[in-house]
């Protein structure tokens, strides 16, 4: 089920945009202001964002710029006001779209269905634990905004594991996985590989747990 994320300070519009998304079929959660949206994407990968501009504190501008810091995930922008200055800086900062209020909830999430299907579900594309991005198609990760350069096999492990949150992967199962079924190294190949990824990592590193006598898995916690 794709998840939507609802951002504006107005209660009623966050209801009616909830009934008709969950109408869709979208797993819906709400944010109030700014920063409670911030707060969400910490915790969730959503597949769309709809942002209103104006709230009060972190504006939708603010918010969709730190999003772009970490993600590609589609946002549409909500806005109270038709200038064409608002909107050439929304699309700059990285907008897939916009909407001037009042709106028609049919066509918003007409909107929302346009360009989940123009996008090939590219959010899809991105891993998010708290401030740590994994963006498959680049083959990069960036740490609170900071790119990190990982050799090609830490990038692979990460990514197995990411996709994997929960699940305990032992070492030959990493190795059939990451350098190939054909491949007769040591097992512990793995384990040198984790303990470089997790230097890089720096304060995520806690994201890879050791499962004694057995391998590896990642948990992510808000306490990262």
């Amino acid at each position: 089920m794709p998840h939507l994320l609802i951002t504006d300070d107005d209660h009623h519009l966050r209801k009616l945009v909830r009934t008709y998304g969950e109408r869709e079929g979208f797993c819906c959660e709400e944010a109030e202001t700014g920063q409670q949206a911030l707060d969400a994407i910490k915790k969730t990968s959503f597949d769309i964002i709809i942002l209103d501009v104006m709230m009060p504190g972190t504006d939708g501008f603010q918010v969709l710029e730190e999003i772009r810091r970490v993600s590609q995930v589609p946002v549409i922008m909500l806005t109270a006001r038709d200038e064409e200055y608002d909107k050439l800086r929304g699309f700059g900062l990285g907008a897939d779209d916009y909407i001037s209020k009042p709106f028609s909830p049919k066509e918003l999430m007409a909107r929302v269905g346009a360009i989940l299907h123009r996008t090939g579900n590219r959010q899809n594309d991105s891993i998010l634990f708290g401030g740590l991005s994994i963006c498959q198609s680049s083959r990069t990760v960036t740490a609170d905004g900071q790119r990190l350069n990982l050799p090609p096999k830490e990038f692979d492990l990460l990514l197995k594991l990411a996709q994997n949150e929960h699940v305990v992967l032992s070492r030959d199962k990493l190795l059939q996985t990451v350098w190939g079924y054909n491949y007769y190294g040591d097992v512990r190949t793995v384990d040198t590989h984790i303990k470089s990824l997790r230097e890089h990592l720096g304060k995520y590193r806690k994201l890879i747990q050791t499962v004694w006598g057995v391998g590896y898995k990642l948990e992510y916690t808000e306490e990262i």
